[in-house]
C-alpha cells in the first residue's frame, strides 16, 4: 500500500490565503451566518460512508457469509441496492462533491460544477467551478455551532478544505485505508462531531488495476466491509454513540470490467444506499418508505420528474436526522422528505 499521506490544515489554509490575495479565485466562505434553526434531530451524530466503486451487485455475490457487516446494515436499517449516481459522470471527486453539497455536477444548471478527478488546483475550489457560491453539509452544520469534518483516502479530497476551511474542523486524508480507519475511530469517540464523512477507497484501486467485478475486487470489497465493521462496533460499544449516531452508507459509482466511466451503463450508475441506526426502521426498503421516490428499475434517471434515491442525498439527509435545515442552494433531498422510518 502507498504511505500514509495527510493534508494539514495550517497548509491548506495558507495556500488558500495565497490565492485570494491575488485574486484568483472568489472566496470560499461567505460572511458569518446565523445560526442554523435545529429542530429536535433523530441522531447527534451522523457517519456517512463512501465506499469507492462499490457494485451493488458485489454485495449480493458475497452474500452474508463473505460480506456480514454490509448485509447487516440492510437487515438493521433502511436500505436500497438500486440507488443512482450523479446523472452527468460516474466519476470520484464530481459524485462525492454531490453527496456534501447536495448538488447536481453541471454548472450550467445549478449544480457545483467539479467535473475533474484529479489533484488539480484550477478551479482551486467548488465556489470557483461552479461560478458562485457554494454551500455544503459542512457549512449547515458549523453555522449551527456544532462541528464536522472528512476523512479520505485519495488527496484529490483536499478541494474541500480549500472550498470550506472554516467548517471542516478536521480534514484527515491518508491513503492507506486502514490507518485511516484507525484515526476515523480515535475521533469518533474523542470528539463530538454533528457529522463525518469516511472514504474507503479499495475496491476502487483494485478495480482500476485488476478488474471491477473480479476476484481481487471481491477481495477488496470485503476488505472495506470489515473496515465498516470496526466503525459500527465503535459506535455499539461506546454508549456516548449508541443509540444516538446514524450511519448512511453509499458509492459515488459502480464499475464492471475495466473501469466505471460509462455514466449511461447500469454497472457505472447504480449504488447501494443503506441508512443504519438511530432513527431507522429494521429491514426496510427505501423505496416501499418512500411512495414520493421511485424505484427506477435498470433506468437511468434524469433529474427531471419523480426522483430515485441518489448518493447526492447524503447531505440533506444527514441533516435532516441531526434536526437541521438543508444546505443553501441544494437540490437533492432538498424538502428534506427522505424517510428511513414510518415515523
Amino acid at each position: 500500500m502507498p504511505a500514509p499521506s495527510r493534508v494539514r490544515r495550517s497548509l491548506v489554509l495558507l495556500a488558500s490565503a495565497a490565492l485570494l490575495s491575488v485574486g484568483a479565485v472568489p472566496a470560499a466562505t461567505s460572511a458569518p451566518a446565523a445560526e442554523s434553526p435545529r429542530r429536535v434531530g433523530v441522531a447527534d451524530t451522523v457517519v456517512a460512508i463512501s465506499i469507492d466503486a462499490l457494485n451493488p451487485h458485489a454485495l449480493r455475490r458475497l452474500g452474508r457469509a463473505k460480506a456480514p457487516n454490509l448485509h447487516r446494515m440492510i437487515r438493521q436499517g433502511a436500505s436500497t441496492l438500486n440507488a443512482r449516481t450523479e446523472q452527468e459522470l460516474t466519476l470520484t471527486l464530481p459524485n462525492h462533491t454531490g453527496m456534501v453539497t447536495g448538488r447536481r455536477i453541471e454548472a450550467a444548471t445549478g449544480g457545483h460544477g467539479v467535473t475533474w478527478n484529479d489533484d488539480r488546483l484550477t478551479p482551486p475550489t467548488v465556489q470557483a467551478a461552479a461560478g458562485g457560491p457554494v454551500e455544503s453539509v459542512f457549512t449547515v452544520v458549523d453555522d449551527a455551532g456544532l462541528s464536522a469534518g472528512f476523512f479520505a483516502s485519495k488527496t484529490k479530497f483536499s478541494l474541500w478544505d480549500r472550498s470550506w476551511p472554516i467548517a471542516t474542523d478536521t480534514e484527515t486524508i491518508i491513503e492507506d485505508n486502514a490507518a485511516l480507519v484507525k484515526a476515523f475511530r480515535a475521533d469518533l469517540v474523542s470528539q463530538p462531531r454533528a457529522f463525518r464523512l469516511l472514504h474507503l477507497s479499495e475496491p476502487d484501486i483494485v478495480g482500476h488495476a485488476q478488474g471491477f467485478m473480479g476476484a481481487a475486487y471481491l477481495k477488496a470489497v470485503r476488505r472495506a466491509d470489515r473496515r465498516v465493521g470496526t466503525v459500527l462496533r465503535t459506535i455499539r460499544r461506546d454508549p456516548a454513540l449508541a443509540g444516538h449516531t446514524t450511519v448512511i452508507l453509499t458509492a459515488d459509482h459502480g464499475g464492471k470490467g475495466a473501469n466505471h466511466t460509462d455514466p449511461t451503463k447500469a454497472v457505472d450508475y447504480r449504488v447501494p444506499f443503506l441508512v443504519w441506526g438511530a432513527g431507522t426502521d429494521r429491514g426496510s426498503d427505501l423505496y416501499d418508505l418512500n411512495p414520493d421516490y421511485a424505484d427506477p428499475g435498470r433506468v437511468r434517471s434524469p433529474y427531471s420528474g419523480t426522483q430515485p434515491v441518489r448518493n447526492g442525498d447524503v447531505a440533506n439527509l444527514a441533516l435532516d436526522l441531526l434536526g437541521l435545515p438543508a444546505v443553501p442552494g441544494s437540490e437533492h433531498d432538498v424538502a428534506q422528505d427522505l424517510d428511513v422510518s414510518a415515523d
